[in-house]
This record gives C-alpha cells, sequence and structure tokens, in this order.
C-alpha cells in the first residue's frame, strides 16, 4: 500500500517521563498526533503527522450539536527490549467501522488506518514506557465538522489521533467487579 503522510516535526519536544514516572491515564500527551480529513468528492485525504495541539473548529462545528462522532482505543506496548506490538488494532477499527456505520460517519479502511498509525508510533517511539503494565494509549476519533446548524448527517470529518503513555487505567490494578 502506497501511504502519502505529510510529517511536520514539532519544534518544541516535550520532556519524556522517566522510569517510574507516574502516568495517569489520559493526562500526558506525546509531541505529536495523526489527522486526516474527508469529504465526498476526495475521500479520506491529506494524512498527516503533526505537533500536538488544538483543534481549530468554529462555534457552528455540527460535532459540537448534534455529537456525530466516533472514538476508539488500543495501546501500543513493547514485548522486548526492541519490539513494539499492537493487539488486533484491526479489531479496533472494526469495532470503530461499527459506530461509524450506525451514525452516518465514513468508514475506514482497518488496513490502511492501521498502517497511519503504525507510522505515528514509529515518530513516538521514546514514549512508549518500557515497564511492565505500562503502554502508549492510542485514541482514534472522528468528527463532523460541516459547519451548519441544519438537522442532517454531516458531510466532512476530520479522523484524529491522539498518544498517551499510560499506567494501568486504574490505580489499584485491575479488579473484577462483582
Amino acid at each position: 500500500m502506497k501511504m502519502d503522510i505529510r510529517v511536520e516535526r514539532t519544534q518544541a519536544p516535550k520532556e519524556k517521563p522517566g522510569k517510574g514516572a507516574d502516568l495517569p491515564f489520559g493526562h500526558v500527551f506525546t509531541d505529536h498526533m495523526f489527522i486526516m480529513d474527508y469529504d465526498a468528492e476526495k475521500g479520506w485525504h491529506d494524512a498527516r503527522i503533526v505537533p500536538y495541539g488544538p483543534l481549530e473548529l468554529y462555534p457552528g462545528t455540527m460535532v459540537f450539536h448534534y455529537g456525530q462522532s466516533s472514538f476508539e482505543g488500543l495501546k501500543a506496548y513493547y514485548i522486548d527490549e526492541n519490539t513494539i506490538h499492537l493487539f488486533r488494532p484491526e479489531k479496533n477499527f472494526e469495532r470503530m467501522n461499527n459506530s461509524n456505520s450506525r451514525l452516518c460517519i465514513p468508514e475506514l479502511d482497518p488496513e490502511e488506518f492501521t498502517e497511519y498509525i503504525i507510522e505515528a508510533i514509529k515518530i513516538e517511539k521514546d514514549w512508549i514506557p518500557k515497564e511492565e503494565g505500562k503502554s502508549l494509549y492510542i485514541r482514534p476519533m472522528i468528527i463532523a465538522t460541516d459547519e451548519n446548524l441544519g438537522v442532517h448527517s454531516s458531510k466532512t470529518f476530520k479522523f484524529v489521533c491522539m498518544f498517551c503513555p499510560v499506567a494501568s487505567y486504574y490505580e489499584e490494578g485491575i479488579k473484577p467487579v462483582k
């Protein structure tokens, strides 16, 4: 598969958490994020890895008024000193596509979007904790971006994927709930 991804590296890298650092879930973000846009004419296009930062959206953007969005969550982790692993990312994109189908959001090609995420992870690999029980949380999401208050499905969307080094979601570890 031929991927055309524009890469803009940060000019102000953040300090990466050291060994033993406290990594509360979803509070620490890496230097970069992956973004891609959609419209009916071009389909998914303009794949890019850019410095992590705010998204500029108008107040009339449909996601704010009708909640047309979807998200998933997966993790990258080391299985040894040098091997990064993702656990069944195609299943995450299948699940996301199930949501997309119900929400009138264009579906994603699981293989293609997994490759995009892998390219971003290669840039962010130094953010992946090497300690047991820690990983790089990957949060892909899609938001409706039409600037329109009419009641209909958006015709434009933005796919954004951000990355967070994390410890266990639960501070006390996984304890089943009765």
